[in-house]
């Protein structure tokens, strides 16, 4: 058989097709979903939570977040001057959102909190402190790697 222009523009779109369906069939398997499923109502209470971080920058003593991988846990050390503090804790897990969990911020007498991370899986999670104290509400995101 003689390879002519026919036969090369053939197999050409023959391939080109190959390779699209086999894209399309890859694309389908992705998960695509959404970080929040809340995006519109999150991004209109933008201007309330840039409120919460300059509070939370305009502090003397920062809130502490500590990875503490030999013990399991996470102690987050809120500033002594605030006095009570109220507010959540959400641990973000970027890679799986089923893996996303809130705790009550429940400090002690020395105002620290911890919390394990014995049962959570290895890898990049965000910290994200939103709490209230003297009237004034505070907001904090930290990056921590579980090993």
């Amino acid at each position: 058989m003689k390879f002519n222009w026919g036969t090369g523009i053939a197999l050409f779109y023959g391939t080109f097709v190959v390779v699209l369906v086999f894209a399309v069939i890859q694309s389908t398997k992705q998960d695509n979903s959404l970080v929040s499923d809340d995006y519109y109502a999150d991004d209109l209470k933008y201007q309330e939570h840039y409120d919460k971080l300059v509070n939370g920058q305009s502090l003397e003593q920062d809130l502490a977040v500590k990875n503490n991988p030999n013990l399991d846990q996470v102690e987050l050390q809120f500033p002594s001057a605030l006095g009570q503090v109220t507010g959540e804790v959400y641990f973000f897990c970027p890679s799986d959102s089923k893996q996303d969990f809130r705790v009550p911020v429940k400090t002690d007498t020395a105002f620290l909190q911890v919390v394990s991370t014995q049962n959570l899986k290895q890898g990049l999670w965000k910290v994200k402190v939103d709490w209230k104290a003297q009237e004034k509400v505070y907001f904090k995101e930290q990056v921590i790697t579980l090993l």
